[in-house]
């Protein structure tokens, strides 16, 4: 498994991954209106780092670097519990200059389980269009 920087060749690739992670994972939300093209959206102007094995992309995170926050890290279902999202994390993680953050959905406790495991806090709360979040922050 590595992890490497965004292609955009891994376009097509990761719009069906992050389609097909949200509506496995994200239950609690309606998906009658996602579409392919909101990886477009909900990564534009970020960096993102891509994880491989042998040539199937696993999993992906998107991150607003100036901020050192992560804005979102999504693992193909296939590949879910097998060290892709900690591989993710740690590439991520290596790059803050000063203190991580990111918002986690509170309704997604996996995820949440998973942040807290990594070492991520939680230091407020808030609400989005999508539900109730926890921001969580990783020190440094």
């Amino acid at each position: 498994m590595k992890i490497r920087p965004f292609t955009e060749a891994d376009r097509p690739f990761l719009r069906t991954l992050f389609l097909a992670s949200r509506k496995a994972n994200w239950h609690w939300l309606d998906e009658s209106e996602w579409q392919l093209e909101d990886f477009d959206r909900a990564t534009l102007g970020e960096r993102i780092l891509v994880a491989e094995d042998n040539g199937h992309r696993t999993g992906f995170a998107a991150v607003l670097p100036n901020d050192n926050f992560l804005h979102s890290l999504f693992v193909d279902p296939e590949w879910q519990g097998k060290g892709v999202g900690r591989l993710l994390l740690q590439a991520v993680q290596n790059d803050f200059t000063s203190t991580g953050a990111l918002k986690c959905m509170k309704a997604n406790t996996l995820a949440v389980a998973f942040y807290q495991h990594h070492g991520w806090e939680v230091v407020s709360d808030g609400e989005s269009e999508h539900g109730e979040y926890w921001l969580m922050h990783y020190v440094l």
